[in-house]
């Protein structure tokens, strides 16, 4: 599947953006848009930003003076259809969705698509009730594996039994799908079991492409990293075993010591999940996902461990094309952790946007809030405005009770350019270890 930006009036009439994996695609004045519009005052500096897990696209306005148009009409946000044009001031472009991702530069180095159809929308039955709908494929022939909304709803809440493991109980529920506490039928071993509900009818290579990056996340040994048992599929829902943790998460501590953790019990933490860090950048691997709900915590203080679970498993979740757009799907929860160019570039990050995003996590977990000035009703439009243009708020301010070294450290990490935070998981946990 592909979908393309054709603009079709602008400074860049004539221009052909295409996507065929996941990604995000910024719009306006400032150098660091993919679209960049510095001379059209029509348009804000960060304007809108669209989605795109193809055959989907989705389109958000970010708070900008003039407004975005889908189709003739103002619009915040939009779910986007082949044929759809978008305009911002005098630019307009055009939303086309193909089956087949040739292309093609031309002497002007503009991609131009050549024999390029659209998906064919063949019949699909949801394999847990039954139900028939449609779906979008890229041939009449191809296998589709697909739950419905009604039994997604349904078995995040109660969610079948895996062969091979007793249910004991639910330890939670987040975006992609439940988390289980089970017993291991042969080893009588406690492990935890996530369930993953596809948002869509995906493909038997989008599936086995899922599971290639899993196995990748698995081969992750090291002692502050959560232990990957086992995978599967049992009837269309993917489900991934690994080590129980038998303690919070580092986000359910630090409210049990009332909002906030002190400092050695925070640095300790941190440290930990510094150190698994270091070990997964060394493997070329990077996490995209760190925020305090993804560390758990087991052992009483002083003796305490912590561990990163879900390496990756929100990308992979996403480029596999088990969800609809990169930011309105699973993301949206941890959307404030997420550096800038992370919102920029969903695919090609590097390790200093883990940094930022673990540096985030330390202030949160020190200070009781976030290094943004960010409310329980801010709207996503204006959560990602802030990630690009609001300085974060020091750390010094939130917590004067800290050491000031540990607050210079900390928002080093949360620096808007990558190259100038700690270039380094290491780096950062050794210049913690010399004040702490």
């Amino acid at each position: 599947m592909q979908v393309n930006l054709r603009v079709l009036a602008g400074p860049y009439r004539g221009r052909v953006f295409s996507f065929t994996q996941p990604d995000t695609f910024l719009i306006g004045r400032t150098d660091d848009s993919h679209l960049c519009l510095p001379e059209d005052k029509f348009f804000s500096r960060h304007h809108c930003l669209l989605e795109v897990n193809p055959p989907r696209c989705f389109m958000r306005d970010l708070g900008s003076t003039n407004g975005t148009f889908v189709n003739g009409q103002r619009v915040g946000e939009a779910f986007l259809k082949s044929g759809d044009q978008i305009q911002g001031g005098e630019t307009v472009l055009l939303v086309e969705v193909n089956a087949n991702d040739v292309s093609v530069q031309t002497s002007a180095g503009v991609s131009r698509e050549e024999n390029l159809s659209r998906p064919t929308i063949v019949n699909v039955e949801c394999l847990n009730c039954g139900r028939r709908e449609k779906a979008e494929a890229a041939t009449a022939d191809e296998h589709l594996t697909f739950l419905c909304e009604d039994c997604r709803i349904e078995l995040k809440h109660a969610p079948q039994p895996i062969p091979g493991y007793d249910t004991i109980r639910i330890l939670g529920r987040g975006g992609m799908g439940s988390v289980m506490l089970a017993r291991d039928q042969v080893s009588g071993r406690a492990v935890a079991i996530k369930t993953l509900l596809p948002e869509f009818a995906v493909s038997d290579k989008a599936m086995r492409r899922f599971m290639r990056e899993i196995d990748v996340a698995a081969a992750l040994k090291h002692a502050n990293i959560v232990e990957f048992l086992d995978r599967g599929v049992n009837q269309g829902v993917v489900y991934l075993v690994t080590e129980f943790i038998d303690g919070p998460d580092a986000a359910k501590l630090a409210d049990a010591r009332g909002g906030h953790l002190p400092l050695q019990e925070g640095l300790a933490i941190i440290s930990q999940a510094l150190a698994a860090l270091s070990h997964a950048h060394g493997q070329g691997y990077i996490h995209r996902d760190i925020k305090d709900q993804n560390i758990l915590v087991s052992g009483s203080w002083p003796n305490i461990t912590a561990k990163l679970t879900d390496f990756g498993l929100a990308k992979s979740f996403t480029q596999s094309g088990m969800s609809g757009v990169t930011v309105a799907g699973e993301m949206a929860g941890t959307l404030a952790y997420m550096p800038p160019e992370q919102l920029k570039n969903f695919r090609d990050v590097q390790p200093q946007s883990d940094i930022y995003a673990l540096g985030m996590t330390a202030y949160s977990l020190l200070a009781g809030t976030l290094a943004l000035s960010l409310g329980r009703k801010t709207s996503m439009a204006e959560t990602i405005k802030a990630i690009f243009e609001q300085p974060p708020i020091p750390l010094r301010e939130r917590a004067p009770q800290l050491p000031a070294q540990v607050c210079e450290i900390i928002d080093r990490a949360l620096v808007k350019d990558p190259t100038e935070r700690w270039q380094s998981a290491n780096a950062m946990r050794n210049a913690l270890k010399h004040v702490s």
